[in-house]
């Protein structure tokens, strides 16, 4: 597994052994920051450059590390598993991106109150697990996800989803085993 675009390119990423973490294949990532940057969601300006991006369920952190990878000002990890927790604090040193880093040790279904808004969010919760909706809402209800946040998340291709009250779906991709779903979180423009 590498970092497939921006400064960091073709920088390796360390995983934990076992099936417990299973990243975002490069072929996924590549296509949603593709989408991201050259996209319909590109069309007001990136929203990866300078962004305070929120990575839930992050495993080893591939997708906020392609994040800053790709200009993204801070990025903030919550990650429930320790050995996951190890592999993503070897990524960040291995980057050099402690500084732009903030990683929390919990559970996106109950965060803790955020100590900043994201504009970007990728949830990437277990396939089949339901958390997504229940990580949305309550990430928004502790403040991680500004007005009109940008979430994306990664489910089984064919796995039930059901949209939360106050987001909207924008977007839907299909890569291989997996499903990204673009959604905006509802609110004011502030």
């Amino acid at each position: 597994m590498r970092i497939v675009g921006g400064r960091h390119r073709g920088r390796r990423l360390v995983a934990p052994p076992g099936d417990q973490v299973r990243p975002t294949s490069d072929r996924a990532r590549e296509a949603l920051f593709n989408i991201l940057s050259h996209g319909d969601l590109a069309a007001a300006g990136s929203p990866v450059a300078d962004a305070n991006v929120l990575d839930a369920f992050a495993g080893t952190g591939a997708l906020g590390l392609e994040a800053l990878s790709r200009g993204a000002a801070r990025a903030a990890f919550i990650e429930t598993d320790r050995a996951a927790l190890g592999a993503l604090r070897r990524n960040l040193a291995a980057l050099d991106e402690e500084d732009a880093a903030d990683i929390f040790a919990g559970d996106a279904t109950r965060p803790p109150r955020a100590p900043y808004a994201a504009t970007l969010a990728f949830l990437d919760p277990p396939y089949r697990s339901g958390l997504a909706a229940p990580a949305l809402v309550a990430l928004a209800g502790m403040g991680w996800l500004a007005p009109r946040a940008l979430a994306i998340v990664e489910l089984a291709a064919k796995e039930p989803f059901s949209l939360p009250e106050g987001f909207a779906m924008i977007d839907e991709r299909r890569y291989g085993a997996a499903r990204l779903v673009f959604l905006r979180r509802q609110g004011d423009r502030r």
